[in-house]
């Protein structure tokens, strides 16, 4: 469609299904493409319009195009999107706690503490949520959740470490 196509193609009922249709508008994204058919519909060059609203020239054609397809404001919303799915079972607060609170070896793993690679392993294997290291780290974190390395520590103190540290036995 060219600059001079557009505005011919407009009728008095489209600029005010246009106009009726702006205070209804939720989301900003479809706004912004009711306004820019909006104007070119008014008589403002598409060149003009696409700058105003920093979108390309072609997505501005496009909306145009679609809005005078079917003469509908709806038109102008966004299809359904493809993509990776959800996972099936969200990685919630809850969830995290419950798992990192078991002890990995109770599960069949040759570990004794958690690690963010083995919990993704977990969530792979057992609960069918494939989930890379990156994104379980993200989630972890925004849990409120902090990694630190385990301290070891004797539960009981050797006899004899006073003499290795050269102190006497009866200090």
């Amino acid at each position: 469609m060219r600059k001079h196509d557009a505005g011919n193609a407009f009728t008095r009922a489209d600029r005010r299904r246009l106009e009726r249709a702006l205070p209804a508008i939720q989301f900003a994204r479809i706004y912004r493409r009711v306004a820019a058919v909006l104007a070119v519909a008014e008589g403002t060059p598409i060149s003009e319009v696409a700058r105003r609203t920093h979108v390309a020239r072609t997505s501005v054609e496009r909306w145009v195009a679609r809005y005078l397809r079917d003469r509908d404001v709806r038109a102008l919303q966004d299809d359904t999107r493809g993509g990776r799915p959800r996972l099936a079972k969200p990685l919630t607060k809850a969830w995290l706690t419950r798992v990192l609170q078991r002890d990995p070896r109770t599960m069949g793993y040759q570990a004794t503490t958690w690690t963010v690679a083995l919990l993704a392993c977990y969530c792979r294997e057992h609960c069918a949520m494939p989930i890379s290291a990156r994104t379980l780290r993200r989630r972890l974190r925004e849990s409120g959740f902090r990694w630190k390395r385990p301290r070891y520590r004797f539960s009981e103190r050797a006899a004899h470490v006073a003499q290795k540290k050269g102190l006497s036995v009866a200090a």
